[in-house]
């Protein structure tokens, strides 16, 4: 369990819904991996019952026994075994995190029709820079570029700015600017401004926000502050304003900070259920943000998809999905950390966690 998400004026403790199991032994994983892989046919249930119930270091020390002991790479052998979206998720379990961002970023940006900009987005725009600096890092050991070179080849204009934003480390750390600090005064000023550029009848330069909002992530108190002081001023949300004023992949990527900065579980909840809903499954994006915060934040994210949405995101990841795929996807989700932590959310919350198994 860690702390590092901050909205409005408060920190909130993350909670995952994969623990690392205990009485880990590598040499048993590798066993039980080898005979459900071994002959005709692949035990299926076998492998989520050890790879989705693991944590990430607990896996990469099953593939470091695994190589050793058989002589094959794990995921090589899983490659042969297994096919279609269950395939994309016990693979993608097998990175570390980082690397497996690194691999989603990498993707966007190479793909052979167009850049997918709401994968970049989703990525770059919700993590804090410090969780930026490790995936850009990864992103280097495997590709041998740097992330912000291929960011910088693979889009353009100010949607390019604001993504560069994300991936530099602020340089001027004065009064406003770091995580914990913050000037009442610069935040009512920095308001007005944002005020002034919505009372513009003509088309606002879009510069104004990435001058205020660009380095949100990195002085998240500054910027709850100029939220608060600007919706004193305007009686609107600057959700409000940014909509009215701004379009695209750009109105896309400062939505995110600021959802970010607000609730960012809420974020992903919202992300997951747009995946879900509508004609067929957004199952990239699903497998994605299950894989990317479960062992992060995925319990938060499951009772704030409760809370926005009357349903339990088990339950609709359950009606959504199907054969070994579901079970993998419901067995990473987890049941018993919601149900045991749900009352460490909101002491009066009397919203149930609504899962059934």
């Amino acid at each position: 369990m860690s702390v590092s998400w901050f909205g409005d004026n408060e920190t909130v403790k993350e909670f995952p819904s994969v623990l690392p199991a205990s009485h880990f032994d590598p040499h048993y994983d590798v066993r039980e991996l080898r005979a459900a892989m071994r002959g005709f046919g692949t035990d299926e249930q076998a492998l989520i019952d050890i790879l989705c119930q693991r944590s990430n270091d607990q896996r990469q020390s099953i593939m470091e026994h695994y190589g050793r002991i058989v002589a094959r790479p794990l995921i090589a052998d899983l490659k042969s075994e297994l096919s279609g979206n269950f395939k994309n998720v016990i693979i993608g379990l097998m990175f570390p995190t980082n690397h497996y961002c690194a691999k989603q970023l990498h993707k966007a940006m190479k793909g052979i029709v167009r850049i997918k900009e709401d994968v970049l987005v989703e990525i770059l725009c919700s993590r804090f820079y410090e969780e930026i600096e490790k995936i850009a890092a990864a992103y280097q050991s495997l590709y041998g570029t740097t992330l912000i070179e291929d960011v910088r080849k693979g889009t353009s204009g100010t949607f390019r700015q604001l993504l560069i934003m994300t991936l530099q480390k602020m340089t001027d750390q004065s009064n406003g600017y770091g995580d914990w600090a913050y000037d009442p005064v610069k935040a009512k000023d920095q308001a007005k401004i944002l005020y002034k550029a919505g009372e513009r009848k003509i088309e606002t330069d879009v510069n104004v926000f990435l001058d205020i909002f660009g380095f949100a992530v990195q002085r998240r108190r500054q910027v709850t502050i100029i939220f608060h002081e600007y919706e004193k001023i305007s009686g609107k949300t600057i959700e409000h304003l940014m909509k009215s004023k701004v379009s695209g992949a750009v109105l896309n990527g400062l939505l995110t900070t600021v959802k970010t900065i607000r609730n960012r579980p809420a974020y992903f909840a919202e992300r997951l259920k747009i995946a879900i809903s509508g004609w067929g499954t957004d199952n990239d994006t699903l497998i994605r943000i299950i894989l990317t915060r479960c062992e992060i934040d995925l319990t938060n994210i499951m009772y704030e998809y409760k809370r926005m949405y009357g349903k339990s995101l088990f339950d609709a990841v359950k009606e959504d999905t199907s054969g070994y795929y579901r079970r993998s996807l419901l067995t990473l989700l987890g049941i018993e950390p919601l149900v045991r932590l749900s009352s460490s959310f909101c002491s009066s919350c009397t919203v149930s966690c609504g899962i059934t198994p």
